[in-house]
């Protein structure tokens, strides 16, 4: 198969479940006679686009049985839109049950442990979903299942890691734990903090690091096929922008989703004058971006039929650009404007507190945008805890991942 005109079969970049493909002695030492469920969606691919199910259907000639699906949020198809109930169905290719993990309340986002019961094995091979992942680990030490997590890479680089640590009282599905919205860690490196946060022994989990990445790799880079995580993520470039792009869920503004540029595409109907909004959020936006001004009209979600004026971002210079300042100046911009308001409604299931507040992990940053404080202080606020985020994420770092 050829793809970007090379041969994938040379991908310099090895994913855990290539090397569970590739290693038969390896698979049959971790599977052989054990039953077998896998946490996964469209992202669980080898290099050559067929599917961890598509593989597991061959093990079974090999003796290996897999008995159980876990489906994350968008299910393990990505067919449904986000914050939709997946249902419990059963699995085309395997014709084994799976069971929803996000359905109609937060106690549908937590794999329970008595769903492990029979369980020896889970394998994890995600892309994003980590709190999912981190949700089935706690699940796993509960019930005695071995947890294996096949790594990937972080599309955004291993570098770079910002935002601001969840404070205890907001945290949420969207910020579970107190790390940064740009952790620059795969979800390997994630589960062992995760695990230590909780404070489970690693007892129970096993990581298939990835050979050939390091941590400076964009997606790109590692000349593997790109497969879409979620209905709205989809393309590389929406990566880029999506650790700020994210915080537009809590607000009023159309982050893009109903159109072909879902978090590139900012705006709304109050939004009369997209020039005029352009120049406001200029002020704001970190280098290695520029916005065009443009128009454009959702076909669902926010402001569905509606003329929205607004910006695309366009990144220009990837090193340079911070996702999370442009968005911020982007929210700052539009708070300025007669009709902008928060998200109101229930997000993730939470009531009680503003979804911009989850987003943040923090209510202080949406009461300085309240109270008209300068984009600066409300951003210095934001980053005021660099250091310990650069600790955090030297630490967990796998030491193969040279950058």
């Amino acid at each position: 198969m050829l793809w970007f005109g090379m041969d994938k079969t040379l991908s310099q970049v090895k994913t855990g479940l290539q090397q569970l493909v590739d290693n038969q002695h390896l698979r049959q030492s971790l599977l052989n006679g054990k039953r077998v469920a896998i946490l996964t969606n469209p992202t669980g691919v080898t290099s050559d686009l067929k599917h961890i199910l598509e593989h597991a259907k061959d093990w079974r000639k090999e003796g290996i049985e897999v008995v159980r699906l876990f489906a994350p949020e968008h299910g393990i198809f990505s067919e449904i839109q986000y914050m939709e109930k997946i249902e419990h169905i059963t699995d085309p290719v395997l014709g084994c049950p799976v069971f929803s993990l996000y359905g109609d309340s937060t106690d549908t986002l937590r794999l329970q442990h008595t769903a492990l019961s029979d369980i020896d094995v889970l394998i994890i091979d995600i892309h994003t979903y980590a709190y999912t992942a981190a949700f089935a680990y706690r699940a796993c030490v509960a019930s005695g299942t071995k947890c294996i997590v096949l790594d990937r890479p972080n599309p955004i680089s291993g570098l770079n890691p910002a935002g601001h640590f969840v404070q205890d009282d907001y945290r949420s599905f969207v910020g579970e734990y107190a790390i940064p919205n740009r952790t620059g860690l795969t979800l390997g490196e994630l589960m062992y903090a995760f695990a230590d946060i909780d404070d489970l022994a690693h007892d129970h989990l096993e990581v298939i690091w990835m050979k050939g990445w390091h941590r400076s790799m964009y997606f790109e880079d590692t000349d593997l096929p790109w497969v879409m995580p979620s209905p709205n993520m989809q393309t590389i470039e929406t990566t880029i922008v999506y650790p700020g792009g994210c915080l537009l869920e809590g607000t009023n503004l159309s982050e893009g989703r109903g159109t072909t540029k879902p978090f590139e595409l900012v705006g709304a109907p109050y939004i009369e004058n997209p020039f005029q909004f352009k120049e406001l959020a200029e002020e704001c936006i970190s280098d290695g971006c520029v916005l065009r001004a443009v128009y454009f009209q959702p076909t669902w979600d926010k402001h569905q039929g509606k003329k929205c004026g607004g910006v695309e971002v366009h990144v220009t210079a990837r090193g340079l650009f911070d996702s999370i300042k442009t968005y911020m100046g982007l929210i700052y911009a539009a708070s300025k404007y007669t009709g902008f308001d928060w998200r109101r409604e229930p997000y993730e299931f939470v009531s009680d507190r503003l979804a911009i507040d989850l987003l943040f992990g923090d209510n202080r940053p949406r009461a300085m945008y309240e109270n008209q404080e300068s984009f600066e202080k409300i951003y210095e606020y934001t980053t005021r805890g660099q250091s310990e985020i650069n600790l955090f994420w030297q630490k967990y770092q796998h030491k193969g991942y040279g950058v």
